[in-house]
């Protein structure tokens, strides 16, 4: 929608994508249940036991000034931080907690106070885009931040952007409990050196790619030949990485429920597997638990999936599409073994991990 100028020659009133991220979100939460844990460093992770194996799911700011962060195993998390309180991780305690935080932000568009109609679009557990028209988008930011903390006691981190891409990027330089706008007048002066893997959709492996070629930051990026990042890349994602590079993306913020793409289960084993065969077995009943999930959904599987984290920490997946659309539990276990067994290492396996995905409708 074009922005509209007002009758009187007033402030322009233009259309703006905003993406909202809660502060911490696991522990701000696990805080607001046990307020004494307020200011400490806090950990939580697997069942807070760091002697089991298990991850870090979030840590707060506290903990993070030790070099904790999420996915870092608790083991090592816990030598970082030795005061550190660790926690269980508690999901039905995070689900309820953004359900109050999207349900305060949709009722944002009935609230007659509140000067702007708002989409929402839920991301996940801790984020959302929100699609809003303003004068002074900041502003209207921190209104959001308020209404949130006010009804939730959770902060908030705003991006503002012109596009979806932009403002989740604008979001990373607003932490903690701040507002920052990143739109295309000033895209290249913020991020314009900053390396290719610190844009939203490349990471670690496609960075290396990009810098094989020559590409090692963003302005880089943006200045490359698609057809010489497609060669490297493939003929659809290359193009698409350079579009990244100049901070293009989608203006559209959709109020349509979130429907997952897929479904997957992973179990990390206390003790490593050194038998195949124990390993094709928990990749099974893997499978078997993952169709049980789909069941629920009542949306076939069109494509299968594998991850491995051989020890001592080093992680391959492999995947294959279906001959057909199915929720046949013989075939997807069927499809799960024949790539485990894909694998030609038999190193000790520390994770294994099955996922199913549907079609690109999400049927």
């Amino acid at each position: 929608m074009p922005p509209v100028t007002s009758a009187d020659g007033g402030p322009t009133v233009r259309p703006w994508v905003l993406h909202i991220d809660l502060d911490q979100f696991i522990a701000a939460v696990e805080v607001l249940r046990r307020p004494e844990l307020r200011g400490k460093p806090v950990i939580v992770g697997g069942r807070g036991d760091p002697t089991e194996r298990a991850v870090v799911a979030t840590a707060s700011y506290e903990a993070r000034e030790f070099g904790v962060h999420s996915g870092m195993p608790l083991r090592t998390a816990a030598r970082r931080c030795p005061e550190a309180i660790l926690l269980p991780s508690e999901p039905a305690a995070y689900d309820e907690a953004s359900e109050q935080v999207m349900a305060t932000l949709r009722q944002l568009d009935d609230d007659p106070a509140f000067p702007s109609t708002v989409v929402v679009e839920v991301m996940g557990w801790d984020e959302a885009f929100l699609g809003v028209r303003a004068t002074d988008p900041e502003s209207l930011a921190r209104q959001v931040q308020h209404a949130v903390e006010a009804a939730t006691n959770l902060s908030s981190s705003i991006g503002i952007g012109d596009n979806k891409l932009r403002a989740k990027m604008a979001t990373g330089f607003a932490k903690p409990a701040g507002v920052y706008r990143l739109t295309k007048e000033n895209w290249y002066d913020v991020m314009g050196e900053r390396p290719t893997e610190a844009l939203w959709g490349i990471g670690r492996k496609t960075a290396r790619k990009l810098a094989e070629l020559g590409l090692h930051t963003v302005v880089q990026l943006a200045s490359a030949d698609p057809a010489m990042v497609a060669e490297r890349l493939g003929p659809t994602m290359g193009p698409w990485f350079v579009q990244l590079g100049r901070g293009a993306g989608s203006t559209t913020v959709s109020a349509s429920p979130w429907v997952a793409r897929g479904r997957s289960r992973e179990t990390t084993f206390q003790r490593n597997l050194t038998d195949w065969e124990d390993v094709r077995r928990e990749t099974a009943a893997l499978a078997r638990r993952v169709v049980d999930d789909i069941a629920e959904d009542g949306r076939p599987a069109v494509r299968v999936g594998v991850k491995v984290r051989f020890a001592p920490f080093f992680t391959h997946t492999r995947s294959l599409t279906l001959p057909e659309p199915t929720s046949d539990a013989d075939a997807i276990e069927q499809a799960a073994v024949t790539l485990v067994d894909r694998f030609t290492d038999r190193s000790p396996v520390r994770l294994l991990g099955v996922r199913v995905e549907f079609d690109k409708d999400g049927r």
